[in-house]
């Protein structure tokens, strides 16, 4: 599955808005939205970012991977 389908999946998991992500994130919802529309990808940093923000939140990002 897609980076950008994934960080959506996430979002709506946790009944966010692509702003509420983007707070939590310390990124503009502007870049939210350009991952999500898969305009632009998050580098290794923010993938990092997200990743525990995942783990935080009880979200195996790993098992995304099989839908």
């Amino acid at each position: 599955m897609e980076l950008s389908k994934k960080i959506r999946i996430v979002r709506e998991h946790l009944k966010l808005s692509q702003e509420d992500l983007a707070r939590a994130l310390n990124v503009s919802y502007a870049t939210i939205n350009r991952w999500e529309n898969a305009r632009t990808k998050p580098n290794k940093m923010a993938q990092g970012v997200f990743l525990n923000f995942c783990e935080k939140h009880g979200v195996r990002f790993d098992d995304l991977n099989k839908g």
